[in-house]
């Protein structure tokens, strides 16, 4: 299992558009095949940085469900929100393991 980092670089007045995002992820993450921990937005501190996370078998499943997720039809929405809203102003990615003890349960609502 790995675990995916979004790391966002968002427009502090673009905080209800990034809602709004991640929302819609919400909905369309786990029914692309991902384990959605969730999307985070500032609340208190730095106004401009945001987090989605999401968990993921492997390199393998992520590519998979990448081309799931872009032809998804919630999924090409958003794509195109963020692209006309210009509210997310730098992305990057990191994909880390678990490497501690216990192994990373999931977390039940």
């Amino acid at each position: 299992m790995i675990t995916c980092i979004i790391r966002y670089r968002i427009d502090p007045f673009g905080r209800d558009d990034f809602a709004t995002y991640a929302r819609n992820w919400g909905e369309a993450i786990p029914r692309c095949g991902a384990d959605l921990v969730g999307y985070f937005a500032p609340h208190e501190g730095s106004a401009t940085t945001a987090y989605g996370i999401y968990h993921i078998e492997n390199l393998a499943a992520y590519e998979a469900y990448r081309a799931r997720l872009a032809a998804d039809p919630l999924g090409k929405a958003n794509y195109e929100f963020a692209k006309k809203a210009r509210f997310i102003l730098e992305e990057d990615r990191l994909f880390l393991k678990n490497v501690s003890n216990p192994p990373l349960l999931k977390v039940q609502p």
